[in-house]
């Protein structure tokens, strides 16, 4: 057993790997997909899901290798100790228990020896009996008239995540009726272009506001909410902040100071992280405002039917345990940083850009969990958008530029099917035709010798062969229904997770999104006592000083 502070690529299996990547670069996808028995293989079910990782750079003996490596790196234990409410976030000393906010009623879920599991559904009721108020208008606003638009402010992990499954919903049928008559924003930039858009064509009357924010003390949150505190007293006087704001806060104190009642104030917890936060009231209070916590309640079943597979699947079977495997193989031995995340759907636009979050910003680190920096890569650089709008904009150079890893996600059956007379398939059919064509098209690419065939002139044919040999792995999921789209947010956690249990690293900080904070602070003085002093730049470079003379020269801010 290697002990704590020993570096994962320090391992005979760790090694065993790195010599295999020889062999692999003997191979095309061309002739591994040739081998039925080995895409067999690599098919996984569960609950309606079906993962196809048959496109990736791999042979039976790499997934052998790979579980070698997992066993290593201690993954089993590492997830029970996760489950098991343990201190794994060490550099803040807190537990990491975002599975306990969709646990079923009776589970047991232990973080410092006291069961979660009670505290959360309290707050789940809480939010519950709230939303009904409001929905069915028994809660009305300062001047009598039912609360049916909300803003939701919050910023990272309090706006990716709630957006991407409010985006997701919005056309399915059942969600779709449910909010009726409804509408959700959010709010997160500190710009006033967000305020300015947020609230057009919002009457305060029938507006109301959540402030999402742990602390009460987030920048960026904290003057967005006075900002429209601001809009809505001077509309309908001070006494209307109880009536149409309400927070998602630990913070009761500071809540109190703002104006908002500490009742309409819903909390969560130290060990949900904000980029995991979406299964808590930061994501479950607003999404329940626009459909109602029975539709809610799917989403939290469908990923708490993950968490379970997750829990006590072995890891050979295991879907997340699978995924991260593969992506630490494509980036730490493949050597391809990046990674396409592919959805088949227009109502998943918003998953890549908060997946981007979940991973980049919990295994974007240069140092093990014990502070040794690593003679290896970590992370990846996420980015997508649906199909097919991503093949008329990057797959260019997916195919033929440099190799990046893809992941398509399709969707069997569509939220909003369309059937046209006349026409050869339907819509989704023609969305789905794709769907199934990239991958096969990266994977085998186009050689010299066909477009000969095709009698392409010679000197295109340079331009038009495809190298193939690029890989990349397919989800299909039966529906988009409020349980598929927690199924889809579980499977993407937990990999990300695990591929932070193989390297060694803690998934669960992010240290490094404090030191642009700390510098904006001085910048952030410097500003006010300029325009109100008219005091000099100090303290600052050549170049900052430069553009923030420029900025101060020409800016048309009021002085204060």
């Amino acid at each position: 057993m290697a002990s704590s502070t020993a570096l994962i690529s320090d391992t005979e299996a760790w090694k065993d790997l790195k010599g295999h990547v020889e062999d692999i670069k003997k191979t095309h996808l061309r002739d591994l997909m040739t081998d039925a028995n080995r895409c067999q293989s690599m098919m996984m079910e569960f609950d309606g899901l079906l993962l196809d990782y048959s496109r990736q750079r791999a042979t039976v003996e790499t997934v052998d290798k790979l579980l070698n490596l997992a066993k290593a790196a201690q993954l089993t234990e590492k997830i029970s100790r996760m489950f098991n409410g343990e201190h794994i976030n060490s550099t803040e000393n807190r537990s990491v228990l975002h599975v306990a906010l969709r646990a079923p009623k009776d589970a047991v879920i232990k973080a410092d020896g006291k069961n979660v599991v009670p505290e959360v559904w309290n707050v789940l009721d809480k939010i519950k009996e709230f939303s009904e108020k409001i929905r069915s208008g028994s809660w009305v606003g300062a001047t009598g008239k039912p609360l049916k638009d909300v803003i939701a402010i919050g910023i990272g992990g309090s706006f990716l995540g709630p957006l991407f499954v409010h985006t997701a919903l919005q056309t399915d049928p059942e969600a779709l009726e449910s909010a009726k008559g409804r509408q959700l924003r959010f709010l997160a930039n500190i710009d006033p272009v967000d305020v300015a858009r947020n609230i057009n064509g919002l009457n305060p009357e029938t507006t109301l506001v959540v402030v999402v924010s742990k602390t009460f003390t987030t920048a960026e949150t904290m003057l967005n909410a006075r900002t429209l505190r601001e809009w809505i007293t001077a509309a309908l006087g001070a006494s209307a902040v109880a009536k149409h704001m309400v927070a998602v806060s630990t913070n009761l104190t500071l809540v109190e100071k703002f104006g908002i009642d500490p009742n309409n104030a819903f909390a969560f917890w130290d060990w949900v992280g904000g980029r995991y936060s979406v299964c808590s009231a930061v994501g479950v209070l607003p999404l329940s405002l626009q459909y109602g916590f029975s539709v809610v309640e799917k989403f939290l079943k469908g990923a708490s039917s993950i968490d379970q597979h997750f829990q006590s699947t072995p890891i050979e079977k295991n879907i997340p345990v699978l995924l991260g495997l593969l992506s630490v193989w494509n980036v730490s031995f493949l050597g391809y940083p990046a990674r396409a995340i592919l959805p088949y759907s227009q109502a998943l636009e918003k998953f890549a850009p908060h997946i981007q979050q979940v991973s980049m910003e919990s295994n974007g680190k240069g140092v093990s969990i014990d502070g040794l920096p690593l003679p290896f890569e970590t992370g990846e650089i996420d980015f997508g958008e649906p199909g097919t709008n991503g093949q008329h904009s990057f797959y260019q150079l997916i195919h033929q530029g440099r190799v990046i890893p893809c992941d398509f996600i399709g969707i069997v059956k569509s939220q909003q099917p369309v059937y046209l007379k006349g026409e050869v398939v339907s819509n989704h059919d023609e969305l789905m035709s794709n769907f199934f064509a990239q991958p096969d098209a990266l994977a085998y690419g186009k050689t010299p010798e066909q477009l000969q065939k095709e009698n392409v002139s010679e000197n295109l044919i340079p331009h038009k062969t495809f190298s193939g040999n690029r890989p990349s792995l397919s989800l299909l999921l039966p529906e988009l229904t409020a349980y598929n789209v927690g199924q889809l947010l579980a499977i993407y956690e937990h990999r990300v997770a695990v591929q932070g249990f193989v390297w060694g690293i803690n998934s669960f900080d992010q240290w490094g999104v404090e030191l642009g904070k700390v510098l904006a602070t001085h910048v952030r003085k410097q500003l006010h006592s300029s325009r109100t002093q008219g005091t000099t730049l100090e303290g600052f470079n050549y170049s900052t000083t430069t553009l923030l003379k420029r900025y101060l020269e020409t800016s048309s801010e009021p002085q204060m």
